[in-house]
C-alpha cells in the first residue's frame, strides 16, 4: 500500500482529507502533518508515496517544504492542494516536480483517481480532470505523466471567472453530456454538478444549459 501524508495548516481540512484517504485502500496509512516541518519528520520515519501539500502552508511555505522534502530524497508524488488564484505558486511547484493540483475539498473518489492514475504512473485523462498543471490556456503545456488540462479559472463575457470546475461542466454540457455523466467525468455527485451548473449559468447569463453552451462557444470559453 502507498502510504498518504496530508500537510495542510487547516486541521479541519486535514483531518477530513485523511479520513477520506483512509477509505482508499490502495492509498494505504494516511497521517497528517500541520507544518513543514512535521511533514518531514514524517518522511523520515517512513517514506509517503504521496503527499497532498497546502499551497498557503504556513511557516516555511510550501515550496520550501517541497525542496526540503527533495533535499531527503523522498520519491512520493506531490500534488498541491490548491484554489483558484494560486497559479504562481502550482507554476514554482511544478517546476520543483509536483505532479499537479486538487482542490481542498477533495474527495473519497477522487483520491481513489489519483491512486489509480498518478501512483500507477498513467496519464490522467482530460475530461476527469483530478489531477492537472496549472496553466493560462485551455490546452495548455504539458507536464511529466500529465495530461493537457483546463486552468483554474477562466473569465465569463461579463467580466466574471469561471472556475474549473464550472468550466469543465460547462464543457460537458457542450460535449452532450448529462448531468450524472459529468458528475462521473469528474468524480463528482449529480447535486454537485447542478451546483456549479447554476452558478455558471448565474456568472455568464444563461437561463439554462442550451444558452449557457452557446455564450460559452461564441465567447471562447469554450471550443
Amino acid at each position: 500500500m502507498a502510504g498518504v501524508v496530508v500537510c495542510h495548516g487547516s486541521s479541519a481540512v486535514r483531518e477530513r482529507i485523511v479520513a477520506a484517504a483512509h477509505g482508499v485502500p490502495t492509498l494505504g496509512p494516511a497521517r497528517g502533518a500541520a507544518t513543514a516541518e512535521e511533514l518531514l519528520a514524517l518522511a523520515r520515519k517512513s517514506a509517503p508515496a504521496l503527499v497532498l501539500l497546502d499551497s498557503h502552508l504556513p511557516g516555511a511555505g510550501p515550496i520550501e517544504a517541497l525542496r526540503r522534502l527533495r533535499t531527503l530524497g523522498a520519491s512520493a508524488v506531490v500534488i498541491m492542494l490548491a484554489v483558484p488564484g494560486d497559479e504562481i505558486t502550482l507554476d514554482r511547484a511544478i517546476a520543483l516536480g509536483a505532479r499537479g493540483y486538487l482542490a481542498p475539498d477533495v474527495d473519497r473518489s477522487e483520491l481513489a483517481a489519483v491512486a489509480a492514475h498518478s501512483l500507477s504512473g498513467t496519464v490522467v485523462p482530460r475530461q476527469g480532470g483530478p489531477v492537472a498543471a496549472p496553466t493560462g490556456s485551455a490546452e495548455g503545456p504539458r507536464a511529466e505523466g500529465l495530461a493537457p488540462v483546463l486552468p483554474l479559472r477562466t473569465t465569463a463575457p461579463n467580466g466574471l471567472e469561471l472556475t474549473k470546475r464550472e468550466l469543465e461542466v460547462l464543457t460537458g454540457m457542450s460535449n452532450g453530456r448529462s448531468n450524472a455523466q459529468i458528475g462521473a467525468d469528474l468524480f463528482l455527485s449529480e447535486d454537485t454538478v447542478k451546483t456549479h451548473a447554476r452558478r455558471l449559468f448565474r456568472k455568464v447569463g444563461a437561463a439554462d444549459r442550451a444558452q449557457a453552451v452557446a455564450i460559452g462557444l461564441r465567447t471562447g470559453l469554450i471550443r
